[in-house]
């Protein structure tokens, strides 16, 4: 019996719904879901397996046009997933009528693979003459592509996309161990959530200006004990972040440590802190410290 495999990787604007996607076409909680731009800042690959086949998804940074050095390296994010491609879901929704990102969608036209054109969100159409006119509108902007009409949040479609997808996958042994759920480690995943419950937290550039390490991991007989750092961009930010008397901080320990102890299936003890490093998003051995590589 021969084995498939490939890298099917997620492509789209902002905001659109490639997270929700992936979480669908997974089955596992892989990236941020929320309603802020730019949420996803890393490429975060979520591994499926079966006997005869391996589809490793990749969801990507929405894309955009930089305006710092954090923008500039989650767009490299982005380049690196239309190299190893094998199959593009390039994810829109009824709302947009073309990509954030000419140079990215000028890229995927010159592309010589399979390509899905995923409009999403189409349970938010007032009618479906809505529906018709983005088929079309995507037909003569990549005549090359299917286009599918989908809603990530009511998995419409999402069962018939993973059935295209397990017929276009090249003949190839798989690329990771069949046990793997991603490449990512536990820590990643432990930062994301922290970082989920921020961007749902503040208002304005704060959420945006931070990024959060987990220092210390350790699993303990009845209990793991997380120790994570938020690191702020400005100091006017650190007092934002803590809140009064603390606040803010507990507010988002709270949220994110019963998240964190669904995930892991642990009971969690959670410290946080916070502090500045000035200017990180824009300084590039501090983004390469911070994983953005």
């Amino acid at each position: 019996m021969s084995h498939k495999a490939g890298f099917v990787n997620i492509i789209g604007s902002p905001n659109v719904g490639k997270s929700t996607l992936m979480n669908n076409l997974v089955g596992e909680r892989m990236s941020i879901i929320t309603s802020k731009h730019q949420t996803t800042r890393h490429r975060i690959m979520g591994i499926v397996n079966g006997e005869d086949f391996q589809i490793v998804y990749s969801d990507t940074p929405g894309v955009l046009e930089p305006k710092y050095k954090l923008h500039e390296k989650m767009m490299n994010f982005v380049t690196s997933s239309l190299k190893d491609a094998d199959i593009i879901l390039l994810v829109t929704d009824i709302f947009e009528n073309t990509l954030n990102h000419q140079g990215t969608l000028d890229k995927i036209k010159q592309m010589n693979l399979p390509i899905f054109v995923l409009i999403n969100k189409i349970d938010l159409a007032k009618d479906m003459d809505q529906v018709v006119a983005k088929v079309e509108l995507w037909g003569k902007e990549l005549p090359q592509a299917e286009i599918l009409p989908i809603s990530a949040l009511t998995k419409l479609n999402i069962d018939f996309i993973i059935q295209k997808i397990k017929e276009l996958l090249p003949a190839s042994p798989p690329f990771f161990d069949k046990e793997d759920l991603t490449d990512k480690p536990m820590r990643f995943f432990i930062s994301e959530i922290i970082r989920e419950k921020i961007l749902m937290t503040y208002n304005k550039e704060v959420p945006y200006s931070v990024e959060v390490v987990v220092e210390e991991y350790k699993v303990e007989p009845n209990i793991v004990k997380i120790r994570a750092l938020i690191i702020a961009n400005r100091e006017s930010q650190k007092g934002i972040i803590i809140g009064h008397q603390g606040s803010k901080l507990t507010e988002v320990g709270t949220a994110a440590r019963k998240d964190i102890e669904t995930f892991i299936d642990k009971k969690v003890f959670l410290d946080l802190f916070v502090k500045v490093d000035k200017d990180w998003k824009g300084n590039d051995n501090k983004l390469k410290k911070y994983g953005y590589v």
